[in-house]
């Protein structure tokens, strides 16, 4: 019987530490548990058991000794916004039931499927364990946890309302992905509807309209056809002839525009015209103003400074032509100047959003007025996703009716001339 050194956390998560006498790891783990004990970690003294002696999935998960085999972090999947929401509502919930942050980390640990964030919990975890703060934890995570997050979670911490800053941050994600979905679903109408309109096209194109032509070519002998035919038969040949052209002119258009959208003036140019965007500008406009003054409002209600605020919504705001306007707003609050007058300058936000912030100013209460502002336009979201619905879908069986229409019409008209001449 070998004697093996534990660390494990009681009820009340604090860190205890003993040894006890056992067979194997497993049965060391066993009794740790059986004195009441959640065990992290189990080594056995005078070396440690092969294959390392820390318990599988942290605080309590594990079953013996285990070997894990990781993808390397290349290939591993990057934690969605939807993950990463759910994560945070769960710790939120746990926080705020009283448990410590530590334990509330190694529960979420056992139960998460996700490697990267499985990974991230198991390193916050030991950082925290070790003295850290979890805002230090959260940072050595950039690709997981944005400035936002982190920042938050600091002015929390600092105000020791971690819980309430947790549920916000909860909260404003959720309320983020609800009107990103609302708008990926206003999208999949057009896009299923072009997709088709396409797939029906290049069939016309490639496979009916030559077998017309070849019965034009043997029942005309030669003769004329109308110009509207001409036309489309034109644009079939060149399709079938010189379709493998085309898919390389797109693909290379479809390169050439994403390397121009990472430079600079790319990102303005494409921010510019999706904010001008017939149908869709308004939706994109009041989406992005929507989101900004929710995360402005939000980091200002928890804590973080103005000037550090503004700094992180300009680098999370998803669009150059607001960023830049938000830089604006930052050198004017910098230099001692209200935010209503350089939003108003900026010419990107309506009158309204300038109104209120400026009301919020005078009454000290912007930070809940940057809130109502956000809410009124997801609300206002929420009616032009319906409302570009409802207007596509005509806008769209129009323009496919029209296509094929003209289709058969170029292919009929000749047709009908052949069908006279015969019983003529």
């Amino acid at each position: 019987m070998a004697k093996f050194r534990y660390v494990a956390m009681d009820s009340k998560g604090t860190e205890v530490q003993g040894t006890v006498d056992a067979d194997s790891q497993a049965q060391a783990i066993a009794a740790v548990r059986a004195r009441g004990l959640f065990p992290t970690k189990v080594t056995q003294q005078g070396g440690a058991a092969k294959g390392g002696g820390r318990v599988a999935g942290g605080g309590g998960a594990g079953k013996g000794l285990s070997m894990e085999l990781k993808m390397p972090k290349l290939f591993q999947a990057r934690v969605k916004p939807k993950q990463l929401m759910v994560f945070t509502r769960q710790l939120a919930t746990l926080v705020d039931a009283g448990l410590p942050l530590l334990r509330g980390l190694r529960i979420l640990l056992k139960q998460e499927k996700h490697p990267a964030l499985r990974d991230a919990l198991s390193g916050m975890g030991e950082a925290v364990e070790g003295g850290g703060t979890f805002s230090e934890a959260l940072a050595q995570f950039p690709k997981i946890f944005d400035p936002l997050f982190i920042s938050m979670v600091r002015a929390g911490e600092a105000g020791g309302v971690l819980e309430v800053v947790l549920d916000r941050l909860a909260e404003f994600m959720e309320k983020g992905e609800k009107i990103k979905n609302k708008i990926k679903s206003a999208m999949v109408y057009p896009i299923v509807v072009l997709v088709a309109a396409m797939g029906i096209l290049i069939f016309l194109l490639t496979s009916v309209i030559p077998k017309f032509e070849a019965i034009f070519n043997d029942l005309l002998e030669g003769k004329a056809l109308p110009l509207l035919t001409q036309f489309v038969i034109n644009i079939s040949n060149f399709v079938k002839h010189r379709g493998l052209v085309v898919v390389v002119v797109v693909v290379v258009l479809v390169v050439a525009n994403k390397m121009f959208a990472k430079t600079g003036t790319g990102r303005v140019f494409r921010d510019r015209i999706r904010l001008k965007m017939p149908l869709f500008g308004s939706m994109f406009t009041k989406a992005a103003i929507g989101r900004l003054t929710r995360t402005l409002g939000t980091l200002m209600s928890s804590g973080v400074p103005v000037l550090q605020a503004l700094n992180i919504v300009r680098d999370t705001a998803g669009n150059e032509v607001i960023a830049q306007a938000l830089q604006k707003v930052h050198d004017a609050v910098k230099e001692g100047e209200t935010m209503a007058v350089p939003f108003e300058s900026a010419g990107v936000f309506p009158g309204m959003v300038v109104s209120m912030v400026d009301v919020g100013e005078e009454t000290g209460a912007l930070p809940e007025m940057l809130v109502k502002i956000a809410d009124n336009y997801d609300d206002e979201v929420d009616t032009a996703v319906e409302g570009l619905t409802s207007v596509l879908e005509p806008i769209m069986i129009i323009v496919l009716a029209l296509i094929i229409g003209v289709i058969v019409i170029a292919m009929f008209v000749p047709l009908i001339s052949i069908i006279g001449s015969m019983s003529a």
